[in-house]
């Protein structure tokens, strides 16, 4: 049986290896922003992510443990891997806001739950360190949002202004038909996955949804003689049948499916604001309707899921046999 102090220990350990790959994106981000502005709000959040990664470290210190290597190895593996993939598209800039707007939602949620597990432990220090990380993750997921119209004037710049920007909007198009298809493959995975819960719940109401948001982009797409990308479609789904993998082998899969999927609705919530302002630049009114309609719904999914993080902290703790 695992104690809720070994367990938190745990958290501590995952809270640090998300720092480690919110790092090594962070110290790439500014050159790749394109954008003054981006990459000052880039610079500035790195030195609050130097404080984070030590404020964890100190909570596991105070615990007698230590960040986990492997971890911490993975974690900075995968922010390499982020930047590279930012830099390898056409349109860096939007991409890199994108998935940045997306990991400070995953942070956002490893803190919550941090929070939770470490308020059932009793251990009020980590509750407080988790509430002020929290606070800023928060934050500065808002000041991407609100500079996602930087984003798309960076990605846009080099385009000759007199071009005609449907094929970008097409492009933006057959992303989201792509992150709509991972999206079904992950809902549909997801109630098994979750098991009978309220997150399970909320998996099966916004398949449907999902569903509905994909046929709605193929439309869009039919119409302006677009089509979707087969390569693009089949390699999210793959992507969702490895996350899906990784999930049951987790001993605390409710906790981190609630935090995946709270990440990746903010992903569609980007990918959709940044379809919007391609379109009206684009003087395409109905495509931008369409994505201020669908990134609205995903907004509400994604405070339906931030509703579910007691219960699956509580799961999660279950699942390890802890009595808190």
């Amino acid at each position: 049986m695992t104690t809720i102090d070994e367990q938190l220990v745990k958290y501590l350990a995952d809270a640090h290896s998300i720092e480690e790959q919110a790092l090594a994106q962070l110290r790439s981000a500014p050159d790749a922003a394109g954008q003054p502005e981006l990459a000052r709000v880039f610079k500035e959040h790195l030195a609050e992510t130097e404080e984070h990664e030590r404020l964890v470290r100190s909570r596991l210190e105070a615990h007698d443990a230590a960040p986990s290597r492997v971890k911490d190895i993975a974690g900075k593996v995968g922010g390499f891997a982020f930047i590279l993939f930012a830099k390898s598209q056409p349109d860096t800039p939007g991409k890199l806001v994108a998935h940045a707007h997306s990991y400070e939602a995953l942070e956002l949620a490893a803190y919550e739950l941090l929070q939770r597990a470490a308020e059932r432990a009793g251990d009020q220090d980590t509750v407080a360190t988790a509430r002020q990380i929290a606070d800023q993750e928060r934050a500065m997921r808002d000041r991407l949002a609100e500079r996602f119209d930087l984003a798309v004037d960076a990605a846009l710049a080099e385009k000759d202004g007199s071009r005609d920007l449907k094929e970008d909007v097409l492009k933006y198009l057959a992303d989201a038909h792509a992150l709509e298809a991972q999206a079904i493959q992950l809902l549909e995975r997801g109630p098994k996955i979750a098991g009978e819960s309220q997150l399970a719940h909320l998996f099966e109401e916004h398949l449907e949804e999902t569903r509905v948001h994909q046929q709605r982009v193929a439309e869009r797409l039919e119409a302006l003689d677009g089509s979707p990308s087969r390569i693009k479609d089949a390699a999210m789904r793959l992507g969702a049948l490895n996350w899906g993998a990784f999930f049951q082998a987790q001993p605390d899969t409710p906790g981190k499916l609630a935090g995946f999927a709270f990440a990746f609705e903010h992903l569609e919530i980007a990918g959709y604001e940044l379809l919007k302002r391609v379109a009206q630049r684009a003087g395409d009114t109905t495509t931008a309707e369409l994505a201020e309609s669908i990134a609205g719904e995903e907004r509400v999914a994604a405070g339906k899921i931030a509703s579910t993080f007691d219960g699956a902290i509580e799961a999660s703790l279950q699942a390890q046999g802890v009595l808190a």
